[in-house]
This record gives C-alpha cells, sequence and structure tokens, in this order.
C-alpha cells in the first residue's frame, strides 16, 4: 500500500505463531519449528506489531521497492514453513542398473548409480527430514530454501555430463513441490 511517497506491505500472524525482533533479526516460532532471519537494510523497516508484521519504507526508489517486497515473501514463507511445512517428492528413476538410496546421517547414500562402484552422497541440511521409500523420496522441513536446496543436491548427485540425457535417463528428479506436509 503506498500513501504519499511511502510504501508499507502487512502480514499477518495466525494464531499459534509467536513472533520476536531483537534489531534486525526477526524470529518466527510455530508448531513446526523456528526460524530466525536477519532483515537489514538501511531504508526498509520491519516491525512486529502485535499480531502482524509490517514492512516499509520512505520515499522509496525502485530497488527498495523490490527489497520491500522480498522481505514481506521471505516473512510470508517463514509464517507458512513455521505453521504447514514444505514438502518436495523425488523420484529415482533407472532403467538398467537398479540404485540404491539409503540416509545416512547427514548425507544420502546412492549406490549403484548407472553400475558404477564407488556411492555418491548428497548432503542433508539442518532442519530437513529425508525419507525414502522404494523409488519415492520425500523432502520435508519449515525451511523452504533448506528444504530446495537439499532437493537440488540429490538432482546434482545424479547429474552426469557427457550423455545424451534423452536416452540416458537415469537419475533422481523433482516430480512434485507442494506447501502442505502430509502426515
Amino acid at each position: 500500500m503506498t500513501i504519499a511517497g511511502k510504501i508499507e506491505s502487512t502480514i499477518a500472524i495466525p494464531s499459534g505463531v509467536t513472533v520476536s525482533q531483537d534489531g534486525n533479526v526477526v524470529k518466527v516460532k510455530g508448531p513446526k519449528g523456528e526460524l530466525s532471519r536477519n532483515f537489514a537494510h538501511p531504508s526498509v523497516i520491519v516491525k512486529v506489531e502485535g499480531d502482524r508484521v509490517s514492512v516499509s519504507c520512505e520515499y522509496p526508489r525502485i530497488k527498495e521497492k523490490a527489497m520491500v517486497g522480498t522481505f514481506h515473501a521471505h516473512l510470508r514463507n517463514m509464517v507458512h514453513g513455521v505453521t504447514e511445512g514444505y514438502t518436495y517428492q523425488l523420484k529415482t528413476v533407472f532403467s538398467h542398473f537398479p540404485m540404491k538410496v539409503a540416509v545416512k546421517g547427514d548425507k544420502v547414500q546412492i549406490d549403484n548409480y548407472m553400475g558404477g562402484h564407488a556411492p555418491r552422497f548428497a548432503n542433508i541440511l539442518e532442519g530437513v527430514t529425508v525419507k525414502v521409500a522404494g523409488a519415492d523420496i520425500t523432502v520435508t522441513g519449515a525451511d523452504i530454501e533448506k528444504v530446495g536446496q537439499t532437493a537440488a543436491n540429490l538432482e546434482r548427485a545424479t547429474s552426469r555430463g557427457g550423455f545424451d540425457k534423452r536416452v540416458f535417463q537415469d537419475g533422481i528428479y523433482i516430480v512434485h513441490k507442494s506447501h502442505k506436509v502430509k502426515e
């Protein structure tokens, strides 16, 4: 909302979620976990006011308007993450050599990828849960960035250059992104 040289955006805080602010650091706590992020910018102001969070800027230029929108999106994702969570569905695809995928601590181990003898590994970021059920892999968590990066790590672990991707389709691929964690 723009009022005479000021732009402001607000996010409503749902019940069961607490938002606290310490300087530029905003912490959001809910049933799925706790997230914190630093919202430091010289012109953009983030304030927690009762049951809402406001992001505003006085006399914004184009870059400050964009930063207000970015901060708004980050806060909305944090609130959504601690209430409902995020999940990515991945699928293992192989044609000849059966690929084995298993979670080993904070890594996912991929054995027998395209008949290779050395296992491949993908890192699982902190606060993210990976479950393997046959050919299906589920990545869940409260932080959308960490969930997406873990899914990308799994895809990247099975990327192999120098082959025609239309013929050699073996790998792990993201097939569905959902913004609700099914329990």
